[in-house]
């Protein structure tokens, strides 16, 4: 049975990381050309990683599902990058910022590792700057920062209302760069459908080519995942149609734990749901809460137009709940707040699921062309969705599943339970515990990748200099691909009447309605046997044309629905077991009067690392304890 082992470096937190590096096993740069590693994704974490990696000398090859690594999800971030600068001299501090992550999650992530994203985060500003990234200015030309939920600082630097765009971009060079050099090679289009494990080390992977349906063999002396989170469990989320679990999903069943799946976000700010067809939401930035405030009438059914209801008959909810934050409390919280509101009877629109985010005041205080120039793009996405103009009426938001806190469990190097393979970014749970603080995933993806990943996998490949390169024709590539067809010739022969598009609308409603915003035993146990029986019935009356052998769309889409069947039950007995509330993890039985999280520190201040163990047995529950030595675990507040 593998043993959990965070290696956690001895030493006073804010020098573990130096002293780390400082002591880390290094390869010779005439070796480094003769190691091989695979980078799976291409957002700001796989591409920062497959680029830094290149440059060092190593031989990359990096894959990705899309026609193009700039059409990795990391375009969809819009509102920020944290980093500890204080150019606004507000108290900022690589300190403060761990400890906003740390309350943030509400006391359930990884000291060490929060602290070492905390200090990097300055480094990701500096090369994204030399890189070219647009970030916004002062009037003196310095980088002009904004704040966020969750902190009482402004550290948030940002490009207008993209900024996810413009850093990956700025990724996406610095990765053409190495694949110009020849030190990266990058196949398009291809989907993971298996790691390849040989005497217990991470040594390759098999794809399939999504335009011709051939399979693929890739070895490596290691393997970096960095493919992102699972927010489409729900079906509805404001991630792309196409972001998937699938990728950490297989490497789990070959090994590699998953810890805390049952922590999801719920993101405060998205368009509401506005028909029945919809396949996607559409975010709208952490951000607009600087400056919009959000608000429901103060009389339960008041359907008049925003505009005719007077300052007096309004309830700016949030402001009156948690007066020292205001209307930038953490997402969690505000999407709960939110929630109760609409389930009390306050919501506004003719579905009564939503609230108003108001500029009025902002735009008479500042002026249009001062709220243009910080959200345009935002305000012009809003109105082309909605027909509604944000300048000159409220916007209507409403919660929407968004970012995953869970993901493959890694130690402080970043790797997985399994040898040689790495889990960067969104698609590991380490940094952000049970809620994650707007803005810190581009921070967190652009470190893991460009900065840390690089100094800790040298401690691995150390001592992988001797192995020659792994030959695709050994039999473990063999049994691998043959397990992969078979899964694929296994799904092709349902011949049923459902499209897996349907089964995974189906199943998204399933897990919003009792594993989202808010869970209790009875729901979760309802749940659970929905989510079984729906599995049967998708293995009986899936519908896939075509064949395999060619492009097909919806082959991929029927392949990543089955993983969410399996994903969909561990998050659901996550949930049951976590009997507590933190951070985004609601428990209906576990909340204060005041109906906010009630933790349970004595019982559950662990990382949950799941085990699979084989098909059809229940996983194994590994406890990672959560060690403070740095900061008191008390009540999150933000009143």
């Amino acid at each position: 049975m593998t043993e959990l082992n965070s290696k956690i470096p001895a030493g006073p937190l804010s020098q573990k990381w130096t002293k780390y590096k400082a002591s880390v096993k290094l390869v010779n740069p005439a070796n480094k050309k003769k190691l091989d590693i695979i980078v799976i994704g291409t957002g700001l974490s796989g591409a920062s990683a497959a680029s830094a990696l290149g440059e060092l000398g190593y031989s990359v090859k990096n894959f990705c599902y899309q026609d193009s690594p700039r059409r990795a999800h990391s375009v969809a971030a819009q509102g920020g990058i944290n980093a500890s600068k204080n150019y606004q001299n507000d108290g900022d501090s690589t300190y403060r910022l761990f400890y906003d992550m740390i309350k943030g999650g509400d006391y359930r992530a990884r000291e060490a590792n929060v602290y070492r994203a905390a200090e990097v985060s300055n480094q990701v500003i500096d090369h994204y700057t030399a890189l070219g990234v647009p970030f916004a200015r002062d009037y003196g030309g310095t980088l002009d920062t904004r704040s966020f939920g969750g902190v009482q600082v402004s550290r948030t630097f940002y490009a207008k209302g993209q900024t996810g765009q413009q850093c990956l971009l700025g990724s996406y060079s610095s990765l053409n760069r190495q694949i110009r050099k020849g030190s990266v090679l990058m196949y398009p289009r291809r989907e993971m459908l298996d790691l390849v494990v040989v005497d217990g080390r991470a040594r390759g992977i098999i794809v399939r080519n999504l335009l011709t349906g051939e399979i693929e063999r890739h070895s490596a002396h290691a393997v970096v995942l960095a493919t992102g989170g699972y927010g489409t469990i729900y079906y509805l989320s404001t991630l792309a149609v196409n972001s998937n679990a699938s990728a950490a999903w297989k490497a789990h069943k070959k090994g590699a734990f998953f810890a805390n799946p049952s922590f999801i976000q719920i993101h405060p700010t998205s368009v509401p749901q506005l028909n029945e067809f919809q396949s996607k939401l559409t975010l709208m930035s952490e951000s607009l809460r600087n400056d919009g405030r959000m608000w429901v009438p103060l009389k339960k059914g008041d359907k008049r137009p925003a505009n005719s209801i007077p300052e007096e008959e309004r309830d700016y909810f949030l402001e009156r709940r948690y007066p020292a934050y205001g209307n930038l409390v953490p997402r969690d919280v505000g999407s709960r707040a939110s929630k109760e509101r609409c389930d009390a009877g306050y919501g506004v629109g003719d579905s009564g699921l939503s609230v108003n985010l108001d500029f009025r005041d902002a735009i008479m205080k500042q002026g249009k062309k001062s709220i243009e120039n910080k959200y345009g793009n935002l305000f012009e996405m809003y109105r082309t969705i909605t027909g509604i103009d944000p300048y000159e009426e409220p916007m209507r938001i409403y919660p929407a599943g968004h970012y995953t806190m869970g993901g493959l469990w890694v130690d402080y190097e970043l790797m997985t339970t399994i040898p040689g393979l790495y889990a960067i970014g969104e698609a590991n749970f380490s940094d952000h515990g049970a809620n994650r603080l707007g803005a810190s995933s581009l921070m967190q993806a652009a470190g893991d990748g460009y900065f840390i990943l690089p100094n800790t996998i040298s401690n691995y490949l150390a001592d992988q200099i001797r192995v020659p390169r792994i030959s695709i024709g050994i039999p473990e590539f063999e049994e691998a691909e043959k397990n992969a067809v078979d899964r694929l010739e296994k799904l092709m022969s349902v011949k049923g009447t459902q499209t897996a598009s349907s089964f995974h609308k189906r199943l998204g409603k399933i897990m919003w309605d009792h594993c989202g915003m808010s869970r209790n035993e009875e729901g979760l146990q309802k749940a659970l046997g929905l989510v079984m029986e729906l599995k049967n019935e998708f293995w009986h009356d899936l519908n896939i044309p075509g064949t395999r052998n060619e492009y097909n769309y919806e082959l991929e889409k029927a392949g990543r629905v089955a993983d969410y069947f399996e994903l969909a039950e561990l998050l659901i007995n996550d949930a049951l077991n976590r009997k507590e509330s933190c951070g985004a993890h609601f428990r209906e039985e576990y909340q204060t009067a005041e109906g906010e999280a009630r933790r349970n520190d004595r019982d559950f201040a662990y990382v949950a690392a799941w085990e699979h163990v084989g098909e059809g047995k229940p996983h194994i529950l590994h406890k990672e304890e959560l060690k403070f030595e740095e900061v008191e675990v008390k009540e999150r507040s933000y009143k």
